[in-house]
């Protein structure tokens, strides 16, 4: 139950990407001591260390990168970066070995430059790993490292559902809109190696999300696609209750995401040596069963005269995509969290994320519960549009929560919502909101399995 509060109205939604506010104007900057270095692999990494550094370092994890740029610091967590300097916190931060899908190394990158700024700069008294998006899941994957050198992790607006679900969430989305929007088009929907080789596909595909606004039917359709994209649907603006008027909304970003996804498909079978998606064995009514959109759906479906049943039986029957066994190996190995901490770790994420799904946690804790680790995580919600659309203020008062956890021993009332939200404050803007995501419905195990 989340608590009742607005969402800000943001035309970048579709974009999926806005910047996070930073906040009020602070005093000048903290002087500070900047350390660089490389690993043996090619990573280089970049530190800040305050005068009056307290022994607190943050290890920052960033992002997917496309294209060939790589440097050691991320430009858009520089004033959140610069907060931390200017309490006192060193924030060490490195390139990974490689751009695209960098989980062959990223890990192993992440706990080297530690190591590597540590024997330069002496050791720190506590050490708190902090990453956002790709990062986020490199972050919840150092905090199953036994010998990560870290005591606790943020991992905000993070794909912890594992590279495997982000692979077959996009394809169920994609696999529907080919099947039911475009059914006489031969498009290849897995194995990209450049963004080239998917145009085909991202064009067939934006033609017939275009072309279905115009009809009931293919509206209704559309909102298919959208639930099992994992479209946002708390939506600034738009009657919930309105099934047509969401509808409008979902598509919208539906039509910019999908696509999108696509493009970037590429990099993570090039990573992996294959791709790891597969619809074989899928039963997408039972799918769409568990999904929190079914009455949407539902709703569409009968107002357009539709069969949902039929279309879904269709779905199921033509689902014969199989995984490349190499990539999905890869995969599995190092880029799916198994749940099992070793340190405590807080969870962030935004309302309204059409690059990493609010329903991520769901998976994420689910994974945890599972390995029997489920005392180390918290999760927390920002009340929020876009991905990773945090303020400064909501990422100090993050690190802060994971702070009182390692003082006292116990998570307490840490990171509750109430807390966040009023330590939130207490630097800037807070929307940490009471909230719990709805079940991710794309997780499964090869062999068909659900």
């Amino acid at each position: 139950m989340r608590l009742t509060r607005s969402l800000p109205l943001a035309a970048a939604v579709c974009a999926g990407l806005v910047a996070a506010p930073f906040g009020p104007a602070a005093a000048a900057d903290t002087a500070s001591t900047t350390l660089t270095g490389s690993l043996p692999n090619g990573t280089t990494w970049q530190a800040e260390v305050p005068e009056n550094w307290d022994g607190t370092t943050v290890l920052f994890s960033h992002g997917f990168r496309m294209g060939a740029d790589n440097p050691a610091w991320d430009n858009s967590f520089a004033p959140t970066a610069q907060a931390l300097v200017d309490r006192g916190t060193a924030v060490v931060a490195s390139s990974y070995a490689t751009t695209g899908w960098a989980l062959g190394t990223a890990v192993q990158d992440q706990i080297d430059t530690l190591n590597a700024f540590e024997a330069e700069a002496g050791d720190s008294d506590r050490v708190i790993a902090m990453g956002r998006s790709m990062g986020g899941l490199v972050t919840s994957l150092i905090a199953e490292r036994p010998d990560a050198g870290v005591d606790a992790a943020v991992s905000t607006c993070g794909l912890v559902g594992g590279g495997v679900a982000l692979n077959n969430y996009q394809l169920d989305a994609a696999y529907a809109a080919v099947r039911l929007l475009a059914p006489e088009a031969d498009v290849p929907l897995v194995g990209f190696t450049s963004p080239e080789e998917s145009q085909a596909t991202v064009g067939t595909i934006a033609k017939a999300l275009d072309e279905a606004a115009d009809s009931p039917q293919g509206r209704a359709r559309v909102a298919l696609v959208a639930a099992l994209l994992n479209t946002p649907t708390e939506l600034p603006g738009v009657d919930r209750s309105d099934p047509e008027e969401l509808a409008a909304a979902q598509a919208e970003l539906v039509r910019t995401t999908l696509p999108e996804v696509i493009r970037r498909r590429s990099a993570i079978v090039n990573a992996a040596g294959g791709d790891s998606g597969w619809t074989a064995g899928v039963d997408y009514q039972r799918l769409l069963h568990q999904s929190a959109q079914r009455g949407q759906v539902q709703a569409l479906y009968r107002g357009a005269g539709l069969n949902l049943s039929a279309d879904l039986r269709r779905l199921t029957r033509g689902a014969d995509i199989e995984p490349d066994a190499d990539g999905l190996r890869w995969m599995s190995e190092t880029s799916v969290p198994t749940g099992d901490l070793q340190v405590p770790v807080l969870a962030t994420h935004t309302l309204v994320d059409v690059l990493a799904p609010v329903e991520y946690q769901e998976e994420y804790a689910e994974t945890i519960r599972e390995a029997g680790r489920a005392p180390l995580l918290r999760q927390a919600y920002v009340d929020a549009v876009g991905h990773c659309a945090f303020t400064v203020a909501e990422n100090l008062a993050a690190v802060e929560a994971v702070e009182r956890r390692l003082d006292t021993g116990r998570w307490g009332t840490a990171a509750t919502a109430e807390s966040l939200d009023a330590a939130a404050e207490q630097h800037g803007e807070g929307r940490y909101v009471r909230f719990r995501p709805a079940e991710f419905v794309n997780d499964r195990a090869w062999g068909g399995e659900r």
